[in-house]
């Protein structure tokens, strides 16, 4: 029985034609690699806005995918996840940008940042705003705001086994609204 936890990607139709999963991983992980560059290469008073996440977006995926930078346009189900309809997408990509930004100029403190990257994190996935590499970019994005608040990247994300489990039901305890430790 799935339970949501299990990683099972699939192979989308890719600009390249390729249909060998591992060669697929190689050419995503190069692209998520240049996405981790721009990032150390930020301004600190950079602002996580629409052009930063499409464009770490279009970053990681544009070699491969031609829904790379562009908002989702279809329904998805993720899991236990139903994110909102695809025409809500953009406005409530614009309020999560304000939202965020508001919240990274006014927290100091390291439980509160340490909440804000959990509700960024948490609120990005909800909002599920791409076909695809929701997960990947929403790490890029908390992993952007902690070294714009001083902190080193953080590693979330796990492929199966316990600490994919709880990985997932960190989304869960997120659903509440309970952003401390929930990882």
């Amino acid at each position: 029985m799935n339970d949501g936890t299990d990683y099972t990607p699939s192979i989308d139709d890719n600009l390249l034609d390729i249909s060998d999963k591992e060669l697929l991983n190689l050419y995503e992980t190069s692209g998520i690699a240049k996405c981790e560059i721009l990032i150390q290469e930020l301004d600190l008073a950079t602002d996580l806005d629409i052009s930063l996440i499409l464009e770490i977006h279009r970053t990681a995926f544009s070699e491969l995918y031609s829904w790379a930078g562009k908002w989702r346009n279809i329904e998805v189900q993720v899991g236990k996840l139903s994110p909102p309809h695809p025409s809500q997408v953009p406005a409530l990509m614009y309020q999560f940008a304000d939202d965020i930004n508001y919240r990274l100029k006014r927290v100091e403190e390291k439980q509160g940042i340490a909440e804000l990257l959990t509700y960024l994190h948490h609120r990005f996935v909800w909002i599920h705003p791409f076909n695809n590499g929701n997960g990947r970019t929403a790490r890029l994005l908390l992993n952007a705001a902690a070294m714009l608040k001083g902190f080193e990247p953080i590693k979330l994300y796990h492929r199966e086994g316990e600490a994919r489990t709880k990985y997932i039901g960190s989304f869960e305890k997120g659903r509440s609204g309970r952003y401390a430790c929930t990882y």
